[in-house]
Order: C-alpha cells, then sequence, then structure tokens
C-alpha cells in the first residue's frame, strides 16, 4: 500500500509531518488522488477497515491544519476524491495534541491507516521519523491490533465504543 499526501502547504513547514514524510520519500506528494486510492477523511461517514485493502493500491493523508479543516472541506473538493474513509478512534501522540482523542499529525494518520490496512512495516517506518512516533504504537497498541482484526465496520463501530464510551 503506497502511503500518499496532500499537501495543503497551511502549517508551519518545519512542523509540517506530511513535508517530513515527503522529503525522505517515504510517502509521496501528489497533487491529484486517483478513484483508487483510500483518502483519510475526518468528514466521512464510512470507517476504515482491514477489509479496504483489496479495493485500494494507496492510501492518502491530506494534510491541513486542524483549525481550517472545516473551510477545506466545504470548498475543496480534494475530500471527495478518491474513497473516503475515516480512521477509527486513536489518540495522538505527537507533542502538540498528545493524548488528544482523533487529533492526529498527518504522519499519525498514515501510520494508523497502515497498520488496520495490514501493512505494519510501512507504519513503523513513518513513525521511526519521529521523536514521538513510537509513543503513537505505544499509546494505541491495543486499539490498532483490535482495529486490524476487525471484519466490518459494525466491529469497527463496537471496538470505538468499548475504548471510549460516549
Amino acid at each position: 500500500m503506497k502511503p500518499q499526501v496532500y499537501m495543503m502547504r497551511q502549517d508551519d513547514p518545519s512542523k509540517c509531518t506530511a513535508a517530513k514524510l515527503a522529503k525522505f520519500r517515504i510517502a509521496e506528494p501528489v497533487r491529484f488522488i486517483k478513484k483508487d486510492t483510500i483518502v483519510l477523511s475526518p468528514f466521512s461517514g464510512t470507517l476504515l477497515t482491514k477489509n479496504d485493502a483489496q479495493i485500494a493500491g494507496a492510501v492518502c493523508a491530506i494534510d491541513c491544519s486542524w483549525e481550517r479543516a472545516d473551510e477545506v472541506a466545504k470548498h475543496q473538493r480534494v475530500f471527495s476524491s478518491g474513497i473516503g474513509r475515516r480512521l477509527p478512534a486513536l489518540l495522538a501522540a505527537n507533542p502538540v495534541n498528545y493524548a488528544k482523542l482523533g487529533k492526529l499529525s498527518s504522519a499519525e494518520a498514515l501510520a494508523g491507516a497502515l497498520y488496520i490496512l495490514g501493512d505494519r512495516q510501512t507504519a513503523a517506518e513513518i513513525l521511526n521519523k519521529f521523536k514521538w512516533g513510537h509513543t503513537f504504537l505505544e499509546l494505541n497498541a491495543d486499539l490498532l491490533e483490535d482495529y486490524s482484526k476487525a471484519e466490518t465496520q459494525e466491529q469497527v463501530r463496537q471496538i470505538e465504543q468499548e475504548y471510549f464510551p460516549a
């Protein structure tokens, strides 16, 4: 599964995890998203499951600022490109949003998705580029393992409810 990033260039370039992944050629920066690409979107109604690996050749994170995500979703067609999927609930390990539910950096989102899709090696390679990367796997170890075994969206939803009751 090829990791990709669609760069909106809204964050400080020195702190941008997607830019670092592109720089080290771990993720491919793209200007267009192909229709057989999973697009990670917090606005998608469809949860990512391991079975999505069978319908896509790549997974793409949209690198935009959390403060402007709603604005981007309204005015950009990028979230409607490809195969939209929402990551199940995970805890951030990045220094800015440590332990916040769902406030993942682009690198964390890609790594989480790849882990769930069965590509643990690439997920680890992504996270190894960051001092805090191992913490993401440690914080979410049980969650990621459970999500990666779930066959259906309903099973993923049940796992989310067990770990994070409303």
